[in-house]
């Protein structure tokens, strides 16, 4: 609490202000005459301003920053950032435009396509570090369809190239096989620079047009930009922020409301549709045809090598052609099914009213796209079906490049080969649904006396989709309702927060950890082999 002294009423705010109380004594001149408290609420948290005017015109304020969230709660919000999960325990609008800058870094680090690329960095620097005559030397063969060095003076005292006075020198089968070698290692690690600039410049051309088509959208159309005026939002740091967010498949909106403030402006959210599956689902699909058209365009072998030597790269993004054409079919299938039966239970629904046609199919399509991975809402969840909430149960536990068909373009170990220590211990570990059943059974057993004192909204399907969200870092949440209260309750008030801020401290704390583990799931997803259900 700090104590400001201005001169004229003119300095008091004024924006999103309510007067809450006042009352006028009569006195002698010079002693207090009105006294007022005003509460605003506005970007940076809620404040209580309690105003004296006095006749000598000078007005004492105090501020009181009465709902700074707890270190829990901004701990929770830094790891559902940095997961892309975008559970959150604090309304959105609390947070200053600082915060939100330092929201925005961690959730670009923690995106699918950047983690990759600091994959892809690492990988070139073993290459450069562990084998360093992969500069020195090249692999030149007559057989060989990538063009020769230009040292070949070298190549002939190495005896890869043919000359007509040493035609009966030939090296030795271990020199071959060596050079062979640092000749594979050195266009692995050509491949692999290219790949990592082809990526770069994917990541940055997505931003930099999403960032344009979103602040051009909010500056042409009056309605979105009125939005942002109202929460004291500038364009240029919604859109920065949005960007992020919906390309790492993160779900924060710098609003309380996520996309449900929105819902009218459909043109916005055709324009999040595209950056929701490059960044992400069809990531994969996507980046294989950008490769190949640079290939067709620039004609460089690094390009031919990569699409050919997928395998030998170690990139899990990189896909077979046959792989990524079976995972865009999978990930558009799966969009179809959920649009109709979205559509067919949900089209007059609560949730659908006051939208025409165009609306509804518009955000029943972003609605579906979004259940997948990236978790931001243009309806309530808390009022959806219950058939629904369960089908999104279902495609947020399915990881992001499930396809129809079984393909593993990984190089298959021998069955006869002996598995390590650390192998054995992942084989006989439980399989990730079985941990999803643990973390759900361990939430039922923290938050018991709230699921008995308010059972509708503690119930296991709620707390279900909340852990499953977490774990797919997705980001639903059916929230909480007072309305929903068995026993009413005059100090509860409905907030623009998740399910998981009303947890206690050690709910909160497992689904921590269950977002955690969610983003590793990559690491353990050979787990539970060993068990056989008969």
């Amino acid at each position: 609490m700090f104590v400001l002294l201005c001169k004229s009423p003119k300095l008091l705010p004024r924006s999103n202000t309510e007067v809450t109380s006042t009352r006028s004594d009569a006195r002698t001149s010079g002693e207090l005459m009105v006294s007022c408290l005003v509460y605003r609420r506005g970007r940076g948290g809620s404040r209580v301003f309690f105003m004296d005017s006095f006749h000598s015109n000078f007005h004492v304020i105090f501020v009181s920053n009465f709902d700074r969230p707890k270190e829990l709660d901004l701990f929770f919000t830094s790891v559902s950032a940095v997961t892309v999960s975008s559970m959150s325990t604090v309304e959105m609008e609390v947070f200053s435009n600082t915060q939100l800058v330092i929201l925005t870094i961690l959730m670009l680090v923690g995106g699918e396509v950047f983690t990759s690329l600091l994959g892809l960095q690492f990988t070139r620097s073993k290459f450069t570090k562990n084998d360093g005559s992969v500069n020195k030397v090249v692999l030149v063969n007559s057989d060989s369809t990538y063009p020769p060095s230009e040292n070949s003076e070298s190549q002939v005292e190495l005896g890869l190239v043919k000359h007509p006075h040493l035609v009966d020198e030939r090296p030795s089968t271990s020199v071959e096989t060596g050079i062979k070698s640092l000749g594979s290692n050195r266009w692995k690690y050509k491949s692999i620079k290219c790949l990592s600039y082809v990526v770069l410049c994917y990541l940055l051309a997505v931003h930099v047009s999403g960032y344009s088509l979103i602040s051009l959208y909010i500056i042409l159309v009056p309605s979105a930009s009125q939005v942002l005026k109202n929460k004291g939002l500038s364009i240029q740091t919604f859109s920065v922020f949005t960007t992020v967010s919906t390309f790492a498949n993160c779900g924060f909106t710098p609003t309380n409301e996520n996309m449900m403030v929105f819902i009218k402006n459909s043109g916005f959210l055709l324009l999040l549709i595209p950056q929701i599956l490059l960044g992400n689902i069809l990531f994969p699909p996507c980046l294989r045809f950008v490769i190949w058209a640079l290939e067709r365009v620039t004609k460089r072998e690094e390009f031919g090598y990569i699409l050919k030597s997928h395998k030998q790269l170690g990139y899990d993004h990189l896909f077979s052609c046959f792989h990524s054409l079976c995972l865009t079919a999978t990930v558009l299938g799966l969009i179809l099914v959920q649009f109709i039966l979205f559509c067919s239970m949900e089209w007059t629904s609560k949730a659908m009213d006051g939208l025409n046609c165009y609306q509804k199919l518009v955000g029943s399509l972003f609605q579906v796209v979004s259940s997948r991975h990236t978790g931001e809402s243009v309806v309530d969840l808390s009022i959806l079906s219950p058939a629904i909430l369960v089908l999104f149960i279902v495609m947020m536990y399915l990881p992001p490049c499930t396809s129809v068909f079984s393909i593993d373009d990984r190089i298959k170990e021998s069955t006869n080969e002996k598995k390590s220590a650390e192998k054995f211990v992942v084989y006989v570990l439980f399989s990730q649904l079985s941990y999803l059943a643990i973390f759900i059974m361990l939430i039922c057993i923290i938050e018991r006396e709230k699921m008995a004192e308010d059972p509708l909204n503690f119930n296991v399907l709620n707390i279900t989709l909340e852990v499953v969200s977490a774990y797919g870092n997705v980001g639903f949440s059916t929230s909480y309702s007072c309305d929903r209260r068995l026993k009413s309750d005059s100090y509860c008030k409905d907030a623009w927060f998740g399910f998981a801020g009303r947890w206690s401290n050690k709910g909160k704390i497992i689904l921590i950890l269950v977002m955690f583990f969610g983003r590793l799931k990559k690491f353990t997803k050979n787990g539970g082999t060993a068990w056989k259900l008969s």
